[in-house]
C-alpha cells in the first residue's frame, strides 16, 4: 500500500488557496468570448442582485456625503485613495520575500504618505490660511508649515530613500527594485488623479459629482443593455463587454448629463466654489452659467418656453466623454488585470471587486473635468474680482496688509501728482 506522504493541509494553508482560487482569472476566459456574454449567463441574475444590493448600498453613503458638504468629499476620496494604494500595494506583494524583508512594506507607506501630504498641502495651504485667520498664533504656525512644506516632504521623501539603500539584502535586489519601481507608479497613477478631483471638488462639488455620476451611470447602462440584448463582443481584453452595451450606455449618458446638470444646477450647495476649510452652508451668485435660458418649446407658439441652464450645454460634453473616452480606462484596468493574472484587483465590494475595478474610468474622467473647466468654463479674461481672489487665496493675511498699505500709497501719489 502506497503511503500519502503529502502533508496535511492548515487552515492558513487552505484560506490561501482560496484566496488565489477566487481572484485567479478564469482559464475559460482567455478563450473566445462569445460564450461569455451576459446574455448566456446562467448565474446572470445572482450577480445582478448582489451587484445591484452593493451598488445601492454604495449610493445612499455616497449622497450623504454629498450632502455633508465639501470636507466630507475630500476625506472620502483620501480614504477610497487609501484602500486603492493598499489593493494596488498588494498585488505584487510576495509573502516568501516579505519573510525577508521587515519593514518594507512600512517604507512603501512611508512613501504613500509623503507624497499626499505633497500634493494635499500644495492644494489645501492657502484655503487653510483663510480658515485662521481669526487666531493670530495658530495663523503663524499654518503659515510657518505651508511656507517649509516642501522642504518637510523633500527630506521626509529622502528619508525613505535612504531608508531603502539601508534595507537592500544579496539575492532580493530585483524583488527590492521592482517594489520600488512599482511603489512610485502606484503614487502616480493615484496623486495625478487626486490632484485633479480636489480641484474639481473646491470648484463647486457640481464639477465632482456630475463627472462622477456620468461613469456611474454609462456603467451600471452599459451592465443592463449588455445584459438584455448584448450579443457582439466589443473588445477581446473585456469579454462581458458588447457593442450593445456601449451604444445604449452612450446614448443614456449623454441623455443623462443633460438632465443631471439641470438637476445638480439648482442646488446652490453643489455650484458655490469653497474657499476655505469651514463647514458652513455656502450662499453664493451662481453666476450665468446656472442662471436658467428660456427658449420656445415649439416656434409657433412662444408661450411655450422651457428652461435650460448653459451649463447644460458643456454638460453634454462630459457625457459624451465619458460614454466614449472614459471606458476604455476600464478596458485599460482589465488588460492589466490579465497580465498578471488576476481577476479583481481587490474584493472588498460585493458583486463589483475592489475599489480600484470601480475608479479604474473615474481617474480618466477626473483629469478631463478639471481641463474642461479651466479651457472651457472659468473666464479666460481678467476682471477686478478674479484678480482679487487670486490675491486673497495666494497671500497671508500681513501681506495682504502690506499690499493694501502700497496700494494706497501709490493712489494718493497719482491723486496729489494729477493736481
Amino acid at each position: 500500500m502506497q503511503k500519502d506522504n503529502s502533508a496535511p493541509s492548515t487552515p492558513t494553508s487552505a484560506r490561501a488557496r482560496h484566496r488565489r482560487r477566487s481572484n485567479e482569472f478564469p482559464a475559460d476566459e482567455s478563450k473566445t468570448n462569445g460564450h461569455l456574454l451576459l446574455v448566456n449567463d446562467h448565474n446572470k441574475y445572482r450577480l445582478m442582485w448582489i451587484r445591484a444590493c452593493s451598488s445601492l448600498w454604495m449610493l445612499g453613503f455616497f449622497l450623504l456625503v454629498i450632502y455633508l458638504g465639501h470636507l466630507y468629499v475630500l476625506a472620502m476620496v483620501v480614504i477610497i485613495q487609501i484602500f486603492m494604494a493598499r489593493e494596488l500595494f498588494n498585488l505584487l506583494r510576495k509573502a516568501h520575500e516579505d519573510k525577508h524583508l521587515p519593514g518594507f512594506r512600512l517604507l512603501n507607506w512611508h512613501f504613500y504618505f509623503t507624497a499626499m501630504l505633497f500634493v494635499y498641502g500644495r492644494i489645501l495651504s492657502h484655503r487653510l490660511v483663510n480658515t485662521v485667520t481669526s487666531d493670530k498664533i495658530f495663523y503663524r504656525l499654518v503659515s510657518r508649515l505651508i511656507k517649509y512644506q516642501m522642504v518637510i516632504c523633500y527630506f521626509s521623501y529622502i528619508a525613505g530613500f535612504m531608508w531603502f539603500i539601508l534595507t537592500l539584502k544579496k539575492k532580493m535586489y530585483k524583488y527590492q527594485f521592482g517594489q520600488f519601481a512599482w511603489t512610485h507608479m502606484i503614487l502616480i497613477v493615484v496623486f495625478t488623479q487626486s490632484a485633479f478631483t480636489v480641484a474639481n471638488i473646491f470648484e463647486g462639488i457640481f464639477w465632482f459629482l456630475l463627472p462622477a455620476s456620468l461613469i456611474a451611470v454609462n456603467d451600471v447602462a452599459a451592465y443592463f443593455f449588455g445584459f438584455f440584448f448584448g450579443k457582439t463582443p466589443l473588445i477581446k481584453i473585456s469579454p462581458k463587454k458588447t457593442w450593445e452595451g456601449f451604444i445604449g450606455a452612450s446614448v443614456a449618458t449623454t441623455i443623462s448629463a443633460f438632465v443631471l446638470a439641470n438637476i445638480y444646477g439648482s442646488f446652490q450647495w453643489l455650484t458655490c466654489p469653497r474657499k476655505d476649510l469651514s463647514t458652513g452652508w455656502l450662499h453664493c451668485d451662481p453666476g450665468p452659467l446656472f442662471k436658467p435660458e428660456y427658449y420656445p418649446l415649439l416656434p409657433w407658439l412662444p408661450s411655450t418656453e422651457i428652461a435650460i441652464l448653459p451649463v447644460q450645454w458643456h454638460a453634454l460634453w462630459l457625457g459624451l466623454f465619458a460614454s466614449i473616452i472614459a471606458p476604455f480606462g476600464g478596458f485599460f484596468a482589465s488588460g492589466f488585470k490579465r497580465a498578471f493574472k488576476i481577476k479583481d484587483f481587490g474584493d472588498s465590494i460585493p458583486g463589483h471587486g475592489g475599489l480600484t475595478d470601480r475608479m479604474d474610468c473615474q481617474m480618466v474622467m477626473a483629469v478631463f473635468a478639471y481641463i474642461y473647466h479651466q479651457s472651457f468654463v472659468v473666464p479666460q479674461d481678467y476682471t477686478v474680482e478674479t484678480i482679487m481672489s487670486e490675491i486673497l487665496s495666494s497671500l497671508t493675511l500681513e501681506e495682504q496688509q502690506i499690499l493694501y498699505m502700497k496700494l494706497g500709497q501709490i493712489l494718493q501719489e497719482r491723486m496729489f501728482g494729477r493736481n
